[in-house]
């Protein structure tokens, strides 16, 4: 086997199970409570954004579960790029994925992970001190060096997590359902909604906004179609499936919940009182070690995908010295040089996101939201692909190859749009009302400008030494 190609280790299973758990993670935990907010605690326009925002993943994921039968290399979505929109195209989303995306996820799930395990012990724990920081550079460096000295463990791992984070989510589905319709609170959370005047449908943009954080990860399982055997047969399978058990899981848990507290209590305290109103501190104390465990899964997974981003942008020849990146560890059969400076923008986004969301944060008005922002920049960058595809391929098959990316190009624009909304007309409204102005998607594409400029220049580098 040629030292820089990955061996193909991972089944179909490992696939659906990495699908699943790197979706399923803290967004649904803590995401559910900001949802109830933006809708002014109405179930249904809450219920509403789950909906779209699922249908939105699960176009997308059948779109690249097509793409997964015609093209297969190193890295999902920078395979299908270059494959339909060409090479530079591709190496610029190759570096948003190793620069913004990956590592951006990675650092915020790293936080939560740590977040929540303070909070198993202490329940008044100060979630932005020093050491809720250290714990999230702790866990950081242990998902870091599960991947790159054992890919096999962090695979077992994957599997062990995502099994075990669903055992909170269906505990809730069924006895929250179960109790709430005995106890009532169910059926007055609904009736609440019908009569509510309190909140209107624009308030949906934003809950969809921060669905689109709980349902994020789907496709970081194309990053590893090179590792996985009989990939375009499974990698779609994997796609399509996983999507839709996710969002049947999402919705089920949101209705679930309102068994165990009322709209107003979960909209300022979260799951976190359903689970103890239920089951007791004993009981909610445990659950909350599966929620710490299910998010240290989806950091895993996360990471996972991380080591492997720069990777997939050297292996092409591109990028910061590719012949030092684009090397796999004879021991490992890991990319460990990528993996060592995808860990570094990694520390560089957790240490962003820790500062912006500090009382007084570090950045002032160009503080943003980092766990939203490069979740719809993706959606933005699928639009070229899903476009071209279609101009391409079009005719070869209307339902598969013009229909639904037709859709999916719609349902793309649509989260951008609501990402301008939610994180930019809405602030700004907020903002304006007390004399002040906000407008954080300004400052993110600001960022995200400078970035992308940088390794465009890499790029131009490159191309000149050839």
């Amino acid at each position: 086997m040629d030292n820089n190609q990955l061996e193909k280790r991972y089944g179909l299973f490992t696939a659906i199970c990495m699908v699943v758990g790197i979706v399923i993670g803290s967004g649904v935990f803590f995401k559910a409570q900001d949802i109830l907010k933006y809708t002014g605690g109405n179930v249904l326009l809450g219920i509403l954004a789950w909906v779209i925002g699922g249908i939105v993943m699960i176009i997308c994921a059948f779109n690249f579960a097509n793409f997964a039968t015609k093209y297969l290399k190193v890295n999902g979505v920078v395979d299908y790029a270059e494959a339909i929109v060409g090479e530079k195209y591709a190496y610029m989303t190759g570096w948003f994925l190793s620069t913004i995306y990956f590592p951006a996820m990675t650092s915020v799930l790293a936080w939560v992970s740590a977040r929540y395990t303070l909070v198993l012990f202490n329940p008044d724990a100060d979630i932005t001190s020093g050491l809720c920081m250290a714990l999230g550079a702790f866990y950081l460096c242990l998902a870091y060096a599960i991947n790159i000295l054992s890919p096999k463990i962090a695979g077992k791992f994957q599997v062990s997590a995502t099994i075990i984070k669903l055992i909170p989510l269906a505990i809730m589905v069924i006895v929250g359902t179960i109790v709430g319709l005995i106890n009532g609170n169910t059926i007055d959370a609904f009736i609440q909604s019908v009569e509510s005047t309190g909140s209107d449908f624009p308030s949906v943009f934003a809950g969809i906004a921060a669905a689109a954080f709980a349902y994020e990860g789907w496709i970081i399982a194309t990053s590893i179609n090179a590792e996985l055997k009989n990939a375009k047969r499974n990698l779609p399978i994997a796609l399509v499936a996983g999507t839709i058990i996710i969002m049947i899981i999402y919705i089920t848990y949101f209705i679930g919940l309102t068994g165990g507290a009322t709209v107003d209590i979960l909209q300022t305290q979260g799951s976190t009182m359903a689970f103890k109103n239920l089951f007791g501190n004993v009981g909610g104390t445990i659950l909350n070690v599966f929620i710490v465990v299910s998010c240290l899964g989806t950091l895993n997974g996360l990471m996972l995908a991380n080591t492997r981003s720069v990777y997939s942008v050297a292996v092409r020849g591109q990028g910061p010295k590719p012949e030092m990146f684009s090397q796999v560890d004879a021991q490992t059969n890991m990319p460990a040089s990528s993996g060592a400076l995808s860990l570094i923008f990694c520390a560089g986004w957790f240490f962003y996101f820790y500062a912006a969301n500090l009382t007084a944060p570090i950045f002032g008005i160009f503080s943003f939201d980092s766990s939203e922002l490069p979740i719809i920049t993706i959606y933005g960058m699928y639009v070229p692909i899903f476009f071209m595809f279609i101009i391409k391929e079009g005719k070869k098959n209307i339902f598969k190859n013009a229909v639904m990316p037709a859709l999916a190009l719609i349902a793309s624009l649509f989260m951008v749009f609501v990402a301008i909304y939610a994180h930019g007309i809405r602030p700004y409204q907020a903002a304006a009302a007390n004399g002040e102005f906000s407008f954080p998607v300004l400052f993110y594409l600001i960022v995200f400008a400078v970035i992308m400029a940088i390794g465009a220049a890499f790029y131009k580098k490159a191309n000149k030494k050839k």
